[in-house]
């Protein structure tokens, strides 16, 4: 897969999960793509959350690896 193919898969990932952070008074950004890595930044709502690492995780990391399985790991960039 390439690059464009792999951002673009990321971007359709974020899109899906764009509207429950949007519902918490939150937001993501999509910050960078480095190998395996994709780096994102929570906004909102969401920097404080004390949830925040588990909706990562469960929710924005999964969602991620269901669009681009060659995505390894997701980091939120404070």
């Amino acid at each position: 897969m390439t690059a464009s193919e792999t951002r673009n898969n990321v971007e359709k990932a974020l899109e899906e999960i764009r509207p429950f952070l949007i519902s918490d008074g939150g937001n993501i950004k999509l910050l960078s793509i480095e190998d395996t890595t994709v780096k994102v930044q929570l906004e909102g709502a969401c920097t404080g959350c004390s949830v925040n690492q588990m909706t990562l995780k469960n929710g924005v990391e999964a969602t991620i690896k269901k669009y681009a399985p060659e995505i390894k790991e997701v980091i939120n960039v404070a």
